[in-house]
């Protein structure tokens, strides 16, 4: 079967749509191919230590093309960060959901942490990392990382507020969370989520009024 032009209203020459689909889903897969093997190659070597040769190893993409998609490595490093965003907000999301009190979904965030930080692999917040490597020569990563945190920051916000919290408490929870996510890094253990929610409790228990709506946590 051969795809031919078809003639626009103007009578210029337009791509077969079919055509156009292909190239559009080539286009797509190549993308995804590029921001799966950079974010992996990224988090586990360090964004400065990863050349686009390995990338393009990695990704099965040829130079060309991903040279294309993203002309500087910058505009990569954003946009594996805007990339992994999307798994970070479906986890927060189960982990907060149900009907429990927003204090003990609170505290399920650093149970989620946990679970994180004692994941074979962990090597801190691919946040904050990126932060440390770039921010000083990168407006677009720095950019992207105050947005990712302003993420946790609101999330925090909202369940203190339906807990009847003070705004200034989401701000420590915050301070706690990267915190936790740095400390466990470094230390290669799980454990700083847990001292970490041992910290959040007595914030919940000192800050939020008993019973509901906080469902304050019993000390």
């Amino acid at each position: 079967m051969v795809l031919r032009a078809t003639t626009s209203p103007s009578g210029a020459a337009a791509p077969a749509s079919g055509a156009a689909d292909a190239t559009s889903a080539a286009a797509v897969d190549a993308e995804a191919r590029v921001l799966d093997a950079a974010s992996r190659l990224f988090y586990e070597r360090g964004i400065q230590a990863v050349g686009m040769d390995a990338i393009r190893d990695a990704s099965g993409v040829s130079l060309k093309r991903l040279y294309r998609l993203f002309p500087a490595k910058e505009q990569l490093v954003e946009a594996t960060l805007r990339h992994r965003e999307a798994g970070v907000r479906e986890q927060l999301a189960r982990a907060t959901a149900g009907g429990a009190p927003p204090a003990e979904r609170i505290l399920a965030i650093f149970d989620l942490l946990r679970d994180w930080f004692d994941a074979p692999g962990y090597r801190g917040c691919a946040y904050i990392n990126a932060y440390g490597e770039l921010s000083a020569g990168s407006q677009l990563v720095a950019s992207a990382v105050e947005q990712h945190k302003a993420l946790w920051r609101e999330l925090l916000g909202e369940l203190v507020a339906e807990a009847g919290g003070p705004p200034r408490l989401a701000d420590q929870l915050a301070i706690l969370v990267n915190g936790a996510m740095v400390t466990a890094a470094i230390t290669r253990s799980p454990a700083p989520a847990d001292d970490a929610r041992a910290a959040a409790e007595q914030l919940l228990s000192a800050e939020l009024p008993p019973g509901p709506p906080g469902g304050r946590p019993v000390p």
